[in-house]
């Protein structure tokens, strides 16, 4: 089932990021964070708030990772933030797989319209923002078992900028 959340302002997108990272840190084997949407949407404000929120992140500088493809955050759990962008047409590397398959590391991808869908991991949460005249709205797909369960405990702990819709 997804869940449809309308997002004030940025803070309510930080806070969700905060929320998420509560949850799928405390997971033994977290699904990954498939991101959609426009320039602007706030993707890497999600990443940001969702990175700073982990123990290590005085250890991390959060940015679009447009140039690079990838950062690696020297988090508690490591967090490996892909983003596509620069990809359209082109397949990743094996690092993105590796990452993927890796239950010691959240992996987070931004752009994920890019990587076709045969690629996409079992387990992940695909957050699609779509348009709103204010603020931002979201819709957050649960892609397997652990990814339910993850959607089903942000549910439960809603921060107030944030209205389920």
């Amino acid at each position: 089932m997804a869940v449809t959340l309308h997002l004030a302002d940025s803070e309510a997108t930080v806070a969700l990021g905060r929320a998420l990272a509560s949850i799928l840190s405390g997971m033994h084997a977290p699904p990954a964070l498939l991101l959609q949407g426009e320039l602007g949407s706030g993707k890497t404000t999600l990443v940001r708030g969702f990175v700073e929120s982990l123990p290590g992140a005085d250890m991390a500088e959060v940015s679009s990772p447009s140039f690079n493809i990838c950062n690696l955050y020297p988090t508690e759990p490591r967090v490996a933030h892909f983003d596509l962008y620069r990809l359209e047409g082109m397949e990743p590397d094996d690092a993105l797989f590796d990452c993927l398959e890796d239950p010691a590391t959240i992996t987070v991808v931004e752009w994920i319209q890019y990587l076709p869908r045969k690629y996409w991991p079992d387990e992940a949460i695909f957050l699609e923002w779509t348009p709103s005249d204010t603020g931002r709205s979201l819709v957050l797909h649960a892609m397997g078992g652990m990814a339910q369960q993850a959607l089903d405990a942000l549910r439960t702990r809603r921060e107030p900028h944030q209205e389920e819709q």
